[in-house]
């Protein structure tokens, strides 16, 4: 009888909980004082320029870049991200949220907002996305921070802006040519993102040299990594074993090609040549053990670029070999005067190409040794302070 009591009462509050307006229930009701105080409302350390950059915090890189920000002086930068419960990865943020108390706290997202558009100098908005909560337009949330005051840029990722048709008709690898279940959504994403960008006429920033293609006249931004934390990912140098390991990690398998090298990877395997291993969702905190137990690290095969994951392996000291386009490596020389050290090859590449690097191991290590010291060189985050310098030199 008492339990049955107690769940009557507790089922009782619950439905009145569910009735109060937010700002009602967040001051009389513990639990959802305790939620709102854990999600906080974003603030910056004491300084001239304060960045605020949210909320996608891909593969890690808003926090990066928010802390390569910090080193021009006189910087304090937040990164913010909402994130799924089901969130595999673990990516560091300063401030994180719950997606749903993102979409759903109406108190949480008036706060937030009063925060960034009063306490914040500058603002970078990734992928298009809105920032408080998604009752208005990312265009109508830019709009009324710069009335404000503040100063606002916008951020591409990838397949944010990249349109997929456009992609199908440069690259004869591309997914979007061969049927990518998601092409139809990618390319309404993208061509209303492309749209967003023309009506706000901002600064902007992409991640990845491609997408200097699908954005002419935007800033390379480039992805940070820990280059002195990944060089400890390897106990040892690549291609020494008899058998080398060679890794993929498809996080993404349809935009990776990874479909259309399992074949030959599962062959070279059988045959003794190769010891392949394959890793799905697994945590950041987990990826550095992963690389760094390879000799070989397989990036991708369909988009031709080059991103975190090729860097990361690099900064680890392995051998790295993906399809990265030959425009784009003409931008990477262009814009660092430096080649990418990344062995190329296309999928139907993929067996030719290993076996000249396991009959070649001196080679491979000298290319990987290229990777580790352009790594240090580019994407330390020192580039990347430098690309955001102008954006953060203009006076709110």
């Amino acid at each position: 009888m008492t339990d049955r009591g107690g769940h009557t009462v507790r089922a009782l509050i619950r439905r009145i909980a569910a009735g109060l307006p937010d700002p009602v229930a967040e001051r009389v009701l513990p639990w959802k004082r305790a939620a709102f105080n854990t999600a906080g409302v974003a603030t910056p350390q004491v300084a001239r320029t304060r960045l605020f950059i949210g909320p996608v915090n891909s593969a890690g890189q808003g926090f990066a870049w928010a802390r390569a920000a910090e080193t021009l002086g006189d910087v304090a930068a937040t990164s913010f991200m909402y994130r799924d419960r089901r969130d595999v990865f673990g990516y560091p943020a300063d401030q994180v949220v719950d997606t749903v108390y993102f979409r759903t706290n109406s108190r949480w997202r008036a706060a937030q907002r009063r925060a960034v558009r009063r306490r914040y100098s500058h603002v970078i908005v990734e992928s298009g996305r809105q920032l408080f909560g998604v009752e208005e337009s990312t265009v109508d949330q830019v709009r009324e921070l710069r009335a404000y005051g503040v100063n606002v840029a916008l951020l591409w990722h990838g397949s944010d802006i990249r349109v997929p048709s456009r992609h199908a008709r440069r690259e004869p690898d591309s997914p979007f040519a061969r049927g990518f279940a998601d092409t139809s959504r990618l390319e309404e994403i993208a061509l209303r993102n492309q749209e967003l960008m023309r009506e706000l006429q901002l600064p902007t920033f992409v991640s990845t040299p491609d997408l200097l293609i699908d954005v002419p006249g935007a800033t390379w931004l480039p992805v940070v990594v820990d280059a002195d934390s990944w060089s400890t990912a390897g106990s040892a140098a690549p291609m020494q074993r008899p058998r080398p390991v060679v890794v993929h990690a498809p996080s993404n398998a349809g935009l990776k090609g990874s479909d259309r090298i399992t074949t030959v990877m599962r062959r070279l395997h059988d045959d003794g040549l190769v010891e392949y291993r394959e890793a799905r969702g697994i945590p950041a905190s987990e990826m550095k053990a992963f690389y760094g137990d390879a000799d070989i690290v397989l990036d991708q095969f369909s988009l031709g670029i080059y991103g975190v994951a090729a860097c990361e392996a690099m900064a680890a000291g392995r051998v790295v070999i993906s399809h990265v386009a030959a425009e784009v490596r003409d931008a990477v020389h262009r814009l660092t005067g430096d080649a990418l050290p990344v062995l190329q090859a296309r999928a139907d590449e993929l067996e030719a190409v290993l076996r000249r690097v396991l009959s070649e191991p001196a080679a491979a290590r000298a290319a990987a040794d290229a990777g580790r010291s352009f790594v240090r060189q580019h994407h330390n985050g020192a580039r990347s302070a430098e690309a955001l310098r102008p954006f953060l030199s203009a006076a709110s």
